[in-house]
């Protein structure tokens, strides 16, 4: 008999039942069951749990495949009914008081003697079982495998999440299995009479009932003929387990040989093991663990990884195992451990829910088929080819030839730890963001793969960035004046009048000239590398700090990434920016106008920026209750004391300015809007902007480009339909799965239907709105993004993105050095913050550059 044949394999999965929609733990378990086969799926303590027997396999593959199966079979079941399987030590959705335990008389006495400790035991193991049928050799096999178990913990930790809650752990599931008054260490035992007697006292001392309510870590099993293990999590990555079960059967043959051989048991060591398991369930693969039996002192958990794997490897050849479960490791190790993964998952949108989307994804993804050419995931990172890709469109372009061989260099490993990092200083710089709704803030999310705007490509992009604004600003004049663009039959009339952003305030700034100082453009490059304006943002356009903290983030977590030759510096836009506030000043201020950054403050989604820009001009960040209009002027009043202001950087909404109190305790736009109309005080941006990012105005920006300058417009627009038009609103409504539909006031991705990924229901929502009010909507057609390689948290991975550009004018338009790569998140093309998405740093070549 073959040294595999001997010691066979076999797995019991526990799998958590979810409802789809609500994405909490629920008790329809039985449901599942009853259209599974019962031979080889069961109940279990909580009707919220599945349990899953594997064949009896004698190799790894075997091993994998039954898994797979298994899982195949109860997550099409399970799919049917609405519900989803999580393979994790925890969910993190759980109505306690929802939940009770499956009612066989076995589970009712335990809930009867065990109360809070059977109520809260909504955990999922996987147990992993090797053949040993001799009953003294499972015995001390089970003692000698003891020393190796923190590591298999740390490789399976997926419960980082109890009760709504980030435990800190990241096997939560590990604290509260140790509850139980038989799981742990067994103690030192010598022979299966042994065992069998102290199960035997347990039983008597009423503590347990049943030799299955024995809970060692490792344990003669009670039912079959095996040695098992039961400390680790369940694991939603097919992959984990299997390489738990290379592991263990190789601890159990060494373990197996040293028994024959006479070898003394290893020094129980009790109190130093606990510990050693406790840092496991701690730290997962992030941290450090303890590296028993060799020594007490902590090592990176990847080191007391490689090193088990490193003692095994007789074992692991003699078994066939060696080649597999040494790639297995090396890919632990590069994807980190299921608890950071779901960290990180939550970390991107503060969204729970996205938690068990991604556990529901990976329990499946292992048992729906295997990875392409059924291979394995590589550990290294590795470009793929994606047609329209700007880094990666099939050979590596030419602008990240220097920045990717560092990235693969570093490998998953580095990346996250350069992750790690990155979050250190964000929170410590508080680069944060706050989305409506939610009370807490979040982390600015920034991915480490930076974005190369070409010289020739930004050339091109600020001499029509210029243009454009010039002609807008033209445009915001001439609609509080005269109109002369509707006169002469450019924009209709019905477009301006009936735009939501038309504001009567906007008629009472007095003086000609510049009512955009700060301009934001939204640009997308298709897949052909075209470039063309998404949008416009005249109102408040945020995002200039981000830009310029992104560059710092790059510079201080990836110092070793080649600078491209000719790369602009970001750091001098804070010097324009201030340069052209000031330009707006009236000619009430002299020659050394005051300037202020007017804010709402800590509550604003954006209040890093507007402190960042105050301190980076040197000039005060204030909010209303701060400012107050006397005969005329606008001042300041700080410790008692007033300082006139000549111009406002408004960083708040006009409705909320208006009903903003100032430092009188009266409301602070009537009075301020006087000051404005008198031009004792410029506020930059001028209040009623918003027509100019109307959507419908935006399809005459090429229009007004011609009117007002007598020039061909530089940058390509979107084609864009006008609901408000008979014939035009004809051809949307008959291709609505083809377009991108958008209100006109829209912004940050709000309200945007697209076409092609929308469902029936919403078109038709969305048809009924449009006959409605036509004149609020506009089409436009599907642009096909460029796409951009993002670290995913294990290899890189196609995003769509997008690039706000910024104007300041002044005495002219002068396009910022910094500028701000949006990223969309999986499967999307919306790339606003708010809704998920993430940012780059973006590296602008001038001229001369690469």
């Amino acid at each position: 008999m073959s040294e595999t044949d001997a010691l066979t394999l076999g797995v019991e999965e526990e799998l958590h039942v979810v409802d789809l929609a609500t994405r909490e733990l629920v008790p329809r378990a039985p449901e599942v069951l009853d259209q599974l086969d019962p031979q080889h799926f069961s109940a279990e303590l909580h009707r919220t749990v599945v349990e899953t027997n594997t064949p009896v396999s004698a190799t790894l593959d075997g091993l994998r495949e039954g898994i797979a199966a298994r899982r195949r079979a109860a997550i099409g079941v399970a799919e049917s009914l609405g519900l989803g399987l999580v393979a994790a030590g925890t969910v993190p959705l759980v109505d306690l008081d929802a939940l009770s335990v499956t009612p066989t008389s076995r589970y009712r006495r335990m809930l009867h003697e065990y109360q809070m400790l059977v109520r809260e035991q909504l955990i999922c193991g996987a147990q992993v079982h090797v053949g040993v049928p001799d009953a003294d050799e499972a015995v001390a096999v089970a003692q000698r495998v003891t020393p190796a178990l923190p590591v298999l913990l740390a490789l399976s930790t997926s419960s980082p999440y109890w009760m709504g809650e980030d435990s800190g752990y990241a096997s939560a599931r590990s604290l509260v299995w140790t509850r139980w008054p038989t799981a742990g260490d067994s103690g030192v035992l010598h022979s299966a009479q042994e065992h069998d007697m102290l199960v035997n006292d347990l039983i008597a001392s009423g503590t347990i009932s049943d030799p299955k309510m024995v809970y060692f870590d490792v344990r003669p099993s009670a039912h079959v003929p095996t040695v098992e293990l039961r400390v680790t999590d369940a694991c939603p990555d097919v992959d984990t387990v299997v390489l738990l079960a290379g592991l263990f059967r190789a601890l159990v043959r060494r373990a197996r040989l040293e028994h024959r051989a006479g070898l003394p048991l290893p020094a129980a060591r009790p109190p130093l093991h606990r510990a050693a398991m406790w840092r496991a369930a701690r730290s997962g693969l992030e941290g450090d663990l303890l590296d028993l039996p060799r020594s007490p002192i902590p090592v990176p958990a990847a080191v007391a990884v490689e090193r088990l794997v490193g003692d095994l490897r007789p074992h692991l050849e003699a078994l066939g195992d060696w080649e597999q479960v040494f790639d297995l490791s090396a890919r632990a190790l590069s994807r980190g451990s299921s608890a950071s993964r779901q960290r990180r998952a939550l970390a991107r949108r503060g969204r729970i829910a996205d938690v068990v989307d991604l556990l529901v994804t990976d329990t499946r993804g292992g048992a729906t088929g295997p990875l392409r050419d059924g291979m394995l995931a590589p550990a290294r990172l590795s470009p793929y080819a994606a047609a329209g890709d700007e880094a990666f469109p099939g050979e590596i372009a030419a602008e990240y030839a220097g920045i990717v061989p560092v990235l693969t260099a570093l490998g998953a490993t580095g990346l996250r730890q350069r992750e790690d990092a990155r979050d250190e200083q964000q929170r410590a710089n508080g680069v944060t963001f706050s989305v409506a709704g939610e009370a807490a803030t979040r982390l600015f999310p920034f991915d480490l793969v930076p974005r190369v705007v070409p010289a020739a490509d930004w050339s091109a992009l600020r001499a029509g960035l210029a243009q454009r604004v010039r002609a807008l600003n033209a445009f915001l004049a001439d609609v509080y004046d005269d109109r002369q663009i509707v006169a002469d039959g450019i924009v209709p009339g019905w477009v301006v009048d009936g735009s939501p952003e038309l504001r009567a305030s906007g008629a009472l700034v007095g003086a000609p000239g510049v009512r955009a100082q700060v301009a934001g453009v939204d640009l997308v490059r298709d897949a052909d590398g075209r470039w063309c304006v998404l949008e416009d943002n005249l109102r408040v356009p945020s995002g200039i700090a981000y830009a310029m903290q992104n560059r710092r983030l790059t510079e201080s977590i990836l110092p070793e990434l080649p600078r491209p030759r000719n790369l602009i510096p970001v750091e001098d836009t804070p010097r324009l920016l201030r340069q052209a506030l000031l330009a707006a000043a009236g000619p009430a201020a002299g020659d050394d106008p005051a300037l202020v950054v007017l804010s709402q403050g800590p509550d604003d989604s954006a209040w890093f920026e507007h402190r960042m820009l105050a301190e980076a001009m040197d000039v005060p960040v204030v909010r209303s209750i701060e400012l107050f209009v006397d005969d005329g002027r606008v001042y300041r009043l700080r410790d008692g004391k007033r300082y006139p202001v000549d111009v406002i950087y408004l960083r708040m909404g006009e409705d909320s300015l208006v009903h903003s109190p100032g430092a009188d305790g009266m409301p602070l736009g009537p009075s301020l809007v006087s000051a404005v109309h008198a031009r004792t005080v410029t506020l930059a941006n001028a209040l009623g902007n918003g027509i100019g990012d109307d959507k419908a105005v935006y399809a005459y920006v090429p229009r007004m480009i011609e009117y007002y300058l007598g020039e061909k417009p530089l940058l390509a627009d979107v084609p864009t339909y006008l609901c408000g038009l008979a014939d035009q609103r004809a051809e949307v409504l008959s291709r609505l799965d083809e377009l991108v539909c958008k209100p006109v006031d829209g912004y940050g991705g709000d309200r945007i239907v697209i076409g092609p990924h929308a469902t029936a229901g919403e078109l038709d929502a969305l048809r009924r709105q449009i006959r409605a009010a036509p004149h609020r909507w506009v089409a436009q057609e599907l642009v096909r993004l460029s796409t951009h390689p993002v670290f995913d948290g294990h290899q890189f991975a196609p995003r769509h993105v997008d690039l706000r550009a910024f104007v300041f004018t002044g005495d002219r338009p002068v396009v910022a050095p910094a500028a701000l790569t949006r990223v969309a998140p999986a499967g999307s093309m919306i790339v606003n913050s708010s809704r998920g998405g993430g940012s780059k740093d973006t590296w602008l070549i001038a001229e001369g550059g690469m």
